[in-house]
């Protein structure tokens, strides 16, 4: 890896750190790695079809050492896929032939021309791709998005009771608590996290133009439809039966929607949790050390929320970008897309830099319950909408008018209390308004908090079910699953290359 000082990226520099998780998925060599593991897993397919009598069986010792090819690929094999690169000008001819180098001198020698037989690169590629992002969101942008999630989540419930002034286009209208805010975010992260694990991840595997030309040429009798989509599902993806040369990326689309919502709903908070620090409803437990300005001593700043809404900007724009472009391919292919897809991880990582810096903002956000009960005691007029409210239901004519019209005489309690007293309400109403205060008019705010656990716990549940049935599909015929095994995880290693 460059020192990180010399990264023209950020995303591979000076957020390394944030991101390096992303590089065994979305780097290069993790690029290569995976090209590595759809040829090999296909030589074995090939070799374990009937219908295809020209090939011959391989030994478990064989499948193994294939297996294990692919599964120890390190730097150095992928410089020697670079080096062979140089001279094809070809990223996956390279692939290809790095194999048969691997194959030469062994007893799978004889097997070399069915390296890569009937396929074009896009066959491997957009495999590869599909994998590759599959396994990123799985075990490091999800997790990650869960961690926040999570965190919001427990602030909210703490702080579900706790009362603050509203603000509806920036002034203060009806209280509402902390919590409930909190929670706002946290169940609109979790539908669109159901909508991220929700996306379909295809793959094609059907030749240069997706017809399956070659293979019909060679063997016009076999079911080559069956056995790529049998090929595609064993690789935990889901098959694509009519494609052109490339896999259309319509669930790349809608895959980066659904992280582009998620980002638009992070930007969300973090503008509010900026603001309400500007306001002074929260603040920031300071950090040791820790220098909010060259030259002002008291300052602590809110520099993770500006570093999160900064790169889930960069992030966002990338993703829409990608989305518009990719579906995009000039008759059954042009070469456009194959620089764009390097691009997903760049728009990851900086998904993943904002996730990680409102994580650590959140971390530190403390409510100020003075001010919050200070601003709330001497803001009566925010009881202006349940005198109103009460006054319609009980048939006084023009009841907002003329609470309107008390209002722009300046609203104190004596002056409210003298109005609800001269409306003449039922005994019952009149006593719950001279009750109520600022403080204490928040509905059922900390109520709504509960619905949060509810929702995750149904959330979860789902999600529970949705991973189980994945991994199902991908275990009953998974090339690291020995039979007789019991089926792995879709997130255990073994199982995804």
């Amino acid at each position: 890896m460059t020192d990180p000082l010399l990264a023209l990226s950020p995303v591979d520099g000076r957020y390394a750190g944030h991101t390096a998780a992303l590089r065994d998925h979305l780097s290069e060599q993790a690029l290569l790695r995976h090209r590595v593991v759809i040829e090999v897993e296909w030589l074995i397919e090939l070799a374990g079809e009937d219908s295809v009598p020209h090939l011959r069986r391989l030994s478990a010792d064989e499948i193994a050492w294939l297996r294990a090819v692919a599964a120890g690929f390190t730097t150095a094999d992928a410089r020697r896929i670079k080096e062979i690169e140089l001279s094809t000008r070809h990223d996956v001819k390279a692939v290809e032939l790095y194999l048969r180098e691997r194959l030469a001198g062994t007893s799978l020698a004889d097997v070399v021309e069915w390296v890569h037989f009937g396929c074009t690169s896009e066959d491997i590629s957009n495999l590869a791709y599909a994998r590759m992002i599959r396994d990123a969101l799985d075990r490091v942008w999800l997790p990650a998005a869960e961690e926040l999630v999570d965190v919001v989540a427990t602030l909210a419930r703490e702080h579900r009771a706790l009362p603050m002034t509203g603000r509806t286009h920036g002034q203060p209208a009806t209280p509402t608590t902390v919590g409930k805010e909190l929670a706002v975010f946290a169940h609109r992260w979790r539908r669109q996290l159901r909508a991220v694990r929700g996306v379909e991840h295809l793959g094609k595997f059907g030749g240069a133009i997706g017809a399956f030309n070659a293979h019909v040429a060679a063997y016009p009798d076999v079911a080559w439809p069956s056995i790529a989509r049998r090929f595609v599902e064993r690789l935990g993806l889901v098959w694509n039966p009519l494609t052109t040369q490339i896999e259309s990326h319509d669930w790349l689309v809608e895959l980066m929607h659904a992280v582009q919502r998620f980002n638009a709903v992070l930007r969300d908070f973090v503008g509010d949790m900026w603001l309400y620090l500007c306001l002074g409803v929260l603040r920031l437990r300071p950090v040791a050390g820790e220098v909010g300005s060259s030259t002002m001593p008291h300052k602590v700043n809110p520099a993770a929320f500006e570093n999160a809404e900064a790169n889930v900007a960069l992030s966002s724009g990338l993703l829409d970008t990608l989305a518009r472009e990719l579906p995009v391919s000039r008759l059954q292919r042009d070469l456009s897309d194959s620089a764009k897809l390097r691009a997903f991880g760049t728009a990851l990582g900086h998904s993943l830099i904002a996730l990680r810096s409102a994580k650590a903002g959140a971390l530190r956000l403390v409510p100020d319950e003075r001010a919050t009960a200070a601003e709330l005691g001497g803001a009566w007029e925010l009881l202006a909408e349940p005198v109103q409210t009460v006054m319609r239901k009980n048939g006084l004519a023009d009841g907002y008018q003329r609470v309107k019209d008390f209002c722009g005489g300046g609203v104190d309690r004596e002056r409210l209390h003298a109005l609800i007293r001269s409306l003449g309400l039922p005994r019952q109403d009149e006593q719950a308004l001279l009750e109520l205060t600022p403080a204490t008019y928040v509905g059922l705010a900390a109520e709504l908090v509960d619905a949060l656990t509810s929702a995750d716990a149904m959330a979860e549940s789902t999600s529970d079910n949705s991973r189980k049935a994945l991994a199902a599909n991908a275990a009953r015929t998974s090339p690291d699953t020995p039979a007789g095994s019991p089926p792995a995880s879709r997130n255990n290693p073994a199982t995804t290359g």
